[in-house]
């Protein structure tokens, strides 16, 4: 009896379950899956953002919202990781060379400069108000400018590391933070600048 009660039990908790986590529609799905194609590693712009299809709804300027909240986090993470590589600690003795120490220190400035660009793209995103609204043409390139100095200084971060004189080792470790990163930005500004101006 206790096996037929707890099999009903779970059966209708499944049930409920199922209800209760509506899966994104295939157009949203479409949708990002289409958009993304803009981009330049579309894969990835996929990937990254089809958990917000539900909340995407098949709008371009929410679809940038996303791609931007995607960005920033990753942009967080990578600032966080060169930051304990300029601490001196974690093993990495490489950075403490003279040479690989100005490029640790000036990826460190290079992403979090990143870091802030992204910051106020997505609080520019939230001031743009409605399409057709005063202002909306100057909130966006201003999202736009931010966003493409970001991937700038993503790309000087990387600059720095390629010298023979630096370590294989730390090389390829900030390069996998740092390219995941710029590509994340690179498909987020493609979004950003597939957001539809306001006809007049």
């Amino acid at each position: 009896m206790e096996r037929i009660r707890l099999f009903f039990f779970l059966a209708a908790l499944a049930t409920l379950l199922s209800v209760g986590t509506a899966a994104p529609s295939h157009p949203d799905l479409d949708f990002i899956r289409v958009s993304c194609r803009s981009t330049r590693y579309p894969a990835l712009c996929e990937s990254s953002l089809s958990g917000y299809a539900s909340t995407v709804h098949r709008s371009p300027r929410q679809l940038a919202h996303a791609a931007l909240a995607v960005t920033l986090a990753r942009a967080r993470s990578a600032s966080a990781f060169v930051g304990r590589l300029g601490g001196g600690g974690g093993g990495e003795r490489a950075a403490r060379r003279s040479r690989e120490a100005g490029a640790v220190q000036d990826c460190i400035e290079n992403v979090g400069d990143s870091v802030d660009r992204l910051r106020r793209s997505a609080a520019e995103m939230g001031r743009m108000g409605r399409a057709g609204s005063s202002g909306f043409a100057w909130h966006l390139s201003n999202v736009q400018t931010w966003v493409s100095a970001a991937l700038t200084d993503e790309t000087t971060c990387l600059d720095g590391f390629a010298g023979r004189n630096i370590d294989p080792r730390l090389r390829a470790a900030v390069r996998r933070q740092i390219v995941g990163l710029a590509q994340v930005t690179s498909n987020a500004l493609a979004l950003v600048n597939r957001i539809p101006l306001p006809r007049h």
